[in-house]
């Protein structure tokens, strides 16, 4: 396995946030009247707010105006909710931990704005893990584009076809794939058989189980 670097998702990967994530979009949906039910809202793990807000308001024909500000009530209320709720998920540092063993470096790609970032690094103490951050806050596009992939490559100034990325979601998986990355995806156990995830190189159970051994042939 030709790999300098791994990759980290967060939201869903190193913190349990998604449950959080869609406490808030729902909580917001609903005051248009809206419910997603957890399938739908699988579909939808790993786009941007903005983008993640535009699907469903689309998808409910929901008057567009108001999913800027909707947006920010989302990104806020998660933001409170993990900050005040938010628990590690479980085998995050022993995944980073093998890592290091290997002397791999380290990003971290996101979905999520860079306030969230700082408050789960804090959250978790792992405020110097990372040899780089990427978020795509402020990028044209968010995952499944692999614009965030390739620029916390850059940042690492490795090749993306050097980077190995661990993601929960199918859309990070997608974005990881087209910046030609190896990706090992570990989904919750409730989605964990679903046929989407045959596009991933591995799929694990946790991060507890994350091992360069059985991955020396990817």
């Amino acid at each position: 396995m030709n790999v300098k670097a791994v990759i980290f998702d967060m939201d869903g990967l190193l913190i349990d946030s998604e449950p959080l994530w869609q406490e808030a979009g729902k909580e917001t949906l609903q005051q248009f009247g809206k419910t997603l039910t957890t399938e739908q809202y699988h579909s939808s793990t790993g786009l941007r707010t903005e983008e993640w807000i535009e699907h469903w308001f689309h998808h409910f024909n929901i008057d567009m105006q108001y999913a800027p500000a909707a947006a920010e009530t989302i990104i806020k209320k998660a933001i409170e909710l993990i900050d005040a709720e938010g628990e590690p998920m479980e085998g995050a540092e022993h995944a980073i931990n093998r890592c290091k063993e290997q002397n791999l470096l380290l990003g971290l790609a996101t979905s999520s704005p860079l306030s969230l970032v700082k408050v789960v690094l804090e959250k978790l103490n792992l405020q110097n893990s990372f040899d780089a951050i990427a978020s795509a806050e402020f990028l044209p596009l968010g995952k499944p584009h692999p614009q965030v992939y390739i620029d916390c490559a850059d940042a690492l100034q490795v090749s993306p076809v050097t980077c190995l990325a661990l993601e929960d979601s199918f859309n990070g998986m997608i974005a990881a794939k087209a910046a030609r990355m190896k990706c090992v995806v570990i989904p919750t156990a409730d989605d964990y058989n679903h046929s989407k995830w045959n596009a991933a190189d591995a799929k694990l159970r946790s991060l507890n189980i994350l091992d360069f051994q059985n991955l020396i042939m990817l």
